[in-house]
């Protein structure tokens, strides 16, 4: 449908960042390739977000069982206060969400290991951040689900 808003989920890596994106009932979530955490992140989440009507960004926030901040959650504070800051210049109005990422990764890993891929691409820290990316998005749409 026309008109159609998404979620865009984000695992935040300082190397790779992986990507998912909701369908338009906001119900399921989708892998993307990641991208580079590099000089054109901005612009390339910008293409994404423009291409598929987001309007809201879900980025999975690190913090360990006991609720304490990870070594990697400044740099996800910063990256999101860098992209509401980027998304502002450009006229993009985008609500940006944390969410609770704990054991994403190993879940991702799982998820990988009993897929039959072969040991190589099971290996591609790359796929498991783009799967860490849907599962983050994937547990946000069912918690607003289950909250309503």
């Amino acid at each position: 449908m026309e008109g159609e808003t998404k979620y865009l989920g984000i695992d935040f890596g300082l190397k790779r960042v992986g990507i998912s994106v909701s369908d338009g009932t906001k119900s399921f979530a989708f892998q993307r390739d990641y991208l580079m955490n590099d000089g054109s992140l901005l612009k390339s989440l910008l293409s994404i977000i423009k291409t598929d009507n987001i309007e809201r960004i879900i980025i999975g926030y690190p913090v360990k069982f006991s609720s304490e901040k990870t070594h990697i959650t400044e740099n996800v504070e910063k990256f999101s206060s860098d992209l509401k800051e980027f998304l502002n210049r450009e006229n993009i109005n985008c609500e940006i969400v944390f969410f609770d990422e704990r054991l994403t990764s190993s879940l991702a890993q799982y998820n990988l290991a009993s897929s039959g891929l072969s040991r190589k691409k099971r290996k591609d820290k790359g796929h498991i951040d783009t799967i860490s990316a849907q599962i983050i998005l994937q547990d946000y749409l069912d918690y607003i689900k289950n909250k309503k």
